[in-house]
């Protein structure tokens, strides 16, 4: 370290000399303020002369070995929004600084210091949320992963601008924010006593095809101008946070800001992800190979890409083969680092014409040589979510041309990881045949992907074998109602529900059971049930809304259809249900409000269209 006295400090700086007023803080404060700041994830802050005098050292250290500020990419032919790289003489600089005794310089020369009201970068937030008590790390030898959810009191949907995190100095190692639209999180939320859960959170989603994915020194997520997202009432914030493992106990309470935009969207972006969960990795290779590609159906705008992979990442690249062989390099990571890994959004859209190939190839080294490696002397590695486990996964997020475009490469994403999920479970079957787990795992991938007699014999095999678990029960009533079995389905809904009695979606799929069956006052009482278990729950609402319907009842059958319109106001089929329902009730001019508006969300929305040829043939217009 250098520890300079005060004399030298206020020492009038030699001709030409470099000095932390004129040069120093030019660099420091753009690139290194966002975490080397009071309440910064850093462990010191850089916004005064003294600070960056005692880390003198420190920052020749790290800036010349290029570990800070902390950036992977390397230079490529699309410049990446925020790249916090030093140039080469910015390097310089700071190491000429730091062999000449780092002078202060004058102080006419100083740049302002960056200003971070209360602690947050972005100003004040509109909206911040936080857990009601702090969750508490233990001292072991494991990571923590847990998720926490946070409830908004917002009365009406809202559109926010950018997300801001705050870990309160807590060793996170990444955050990633989605919404859960069910109550399935914030059920889960607490049954051990401690804010939050374990495991993987299930019904949560990107927000509206946005990445918010956080890392230290990643700073605010400010999304596109055209592009805020819609967080709708009722939705909770699921935070899935990865705590590296520590000798002390802490506690961790994190807060979020958010900041709104009362413009809606212009443009609204879709996330799929290239990926393989076929991972083998041999104790002491040092090259093993995991790769991925996709041929885009449809052209594109590819607006940024999001790598994901663990410890043993060695190299990372993604790249993109056009129809005419051409090969565009969309990122290259040379020295893939675990601890500072976040998504990319490239400075201008990268255009991809129908026919691109966009791919992945990842490298992993499990050797000894692998400073990261957690296992010395190695060992086997496999895919997993533990951190000792791996995974290499490949976000994009991409803008297309129209919105069926983005209909069908989110379903065919959605085919290429139900297929994905069948390959391991198979794989995982076959080496333990009788791992209840494992059953249960290959059961509900064969449901997923429609082969219903086989993911049924799966699933009754881990029934059998001790299975209790909801989920199971609910894809073996899911497989035999595809069967045409709807009353032995009805049987394993009912199980689920009993297993899972503050599971909504238990209660929802008895009742369409039941419905199917003509069993029309169980089939209200589910849908009551799943109701009462998640008030903002909107296909109960609308499938009781319906049997109400159906059974003269319209009265009662409205408010349920304006729950569900309320609940998802983007909906064409919320909207003309309700005006279906309305023009029931002889409200033919509230009818075509609904009708009107399905029809501006989607004016090739089928249902709306009978709708409304139904009311201009009494007159309605």
């Amino acid at each position: 370290m250098v520890a300079l006295t005060a004399a030298c400090g206020n020492a009038t700086p030699a001709p030409g000399a470099v000095t932390f007023n004129k040069d120093i803080a030019p660099i420091v404060f753009p690139n290194c303020a966002s975490c080397h700041r009071p309440g910064g994830v850093a462990p010191f802050s850089l916004l005064t002369y003294a600070e960056a005098a005692e880390h003198a050292d420190a920052i020749a250290k790290a800036t010349r070995e290029g570990h800070m500020p902390p950036w992977l990419p390397a230079p490529g032919q699309y410049p990446i929004v925020g790249d916090r790289r030093l140039r080469p003489e910015q390097v310089a600089v700071i190491q000429r600084w730091v062999k000449e005794g780092a002078p202060e310089g004058h102080a006419a020369d100083r740049p302002a210091t960056p200003i971070f009201p209360d602690g947050w970068e972005q100003g004040t937030p509109d909206l911040i949320l936080t857990t009601d008590k702090p969750f508490d790390i233990r001292v072991g030898a494991d990571d923590v992963y847990r998720n926490l959810v946070f409830r908004t009191p917002i009365t009406e949907g809202v559109f926010v601008r950018a997300v801001e995190l705050k870990t309160n100095n807590t060793r996170v190692h990444h955050a990633v924010i989605r919404v859960d639209r069910t109550s399935a999180s914030r059920r889960r939320a607490g049954a051990d006593g401690q804010p939050g859960f374990d495991g993987m959170a299930l019904s949560v989603l990107d927000p509206d095809g946005q990445f918010i994915g956080w890392t230290p020194g990643r700073g605010p997520i400010v999304s596109p101008a055209t592009m805020p997202w819609r967080l709708e009432r009722g939705a909770d914030v699921v935070v899935e946070l990865h705590v590296i493992k520590s000798d002390k106990a802490s506690t961790l309470q994190p807060t979020i800001g958010l900041f709104l935009t009362s413009t809606p969207p212009v443009q609204r972006p879709v996330t799929v992800r290239l990926e393989s969960q076929v991972i083998d990795i041999p104790a002491g290779q040092s090259d093993y190979l995991v790769t991925d590609t996709y041929e885009l159906p449809v052209a594109v705008d590819l607006l940024g890409v999001y790598p994901h992979a663990h410890f043993l990442g060695k190299e990372v690249r993604a790249f993109a083969t056009l129809p005419d062989g051409s090969v565009k390099s969309l990122l290259h990571i040379e020295d893939w680092d675990f601890h500072w890994q976040q998504e990319y959004r490239y400075v201008s859209p990268i255009p991809l014409p129908r026919g691109t190939k966009v791919s992945m190839r990842f490298t992993f080294d499990n050797s000894s040589a692998n400073k990261h490696n957690p296992n010395i002397p190695p060992k086997r590695v496999q895919g997993g979510s533990r951190s000792t486990d791996e995974m290499a996964k490949l976000g994009l997020q991409l803008l297309t041309q129209s919105p069926a475009d983005a209909v069908r490469l989110v379903q065919e994403f959605d085919r290429r990881y139900k297929q994905a999920e069948v390959a391991l479970g198979e794989i995982r079957v076959r080496a333990e045949p009788t791992n209840v787990d494992y059953l249960g795992l290959l059961g509900g991938a064969y449901v997923e992907v429609e082969r219903f007699a086989e993911g049924a014999a799966r699933l009754d095999a881990a029934v059998r074998l001790g299975d209790r678990t909801a989920s199971t029960r609910n894809y073996l009533g899911a497989a035999m109602m595809a069967q045409g079995q709807t009353a032995a389905a009805v049987e394993h809904f009912r199980q689920a529900a009993a297993l899972a009695p503050r599971d909504e979606v238990m209660h929802f799929n008895l009742g369409t059971a039941l419905g199917a069956l003509n069993r029309t006052a169980e089939a209200e009482a589910a849908f009551r049930r799943s109701i009462t278990v998640n008030p903002d729950y909107g296909d109960a609402h609308v499938n009781l809304a319906a049997l109400l319907l159906a059974g003269g009842r319209t009265k009662e059958a409205i408010p349920h259809f304006e729950r569900a319109v309320a609940l998802n106001p983007e909906s064409a089929g919320m909207h003309s249900n309700l005006g279906g329902a309305l023009a029931s009730a002889g409200r033919y001019s509230e009818a075509m409000v609904e009708v009107r508006r399905a029809l501006d969300l989607d004016p090739n929305h089928g249902p709306a269209l009978d709708n409304l040829r139904r009311l201009q043939r009494i007159g309605i217009r």
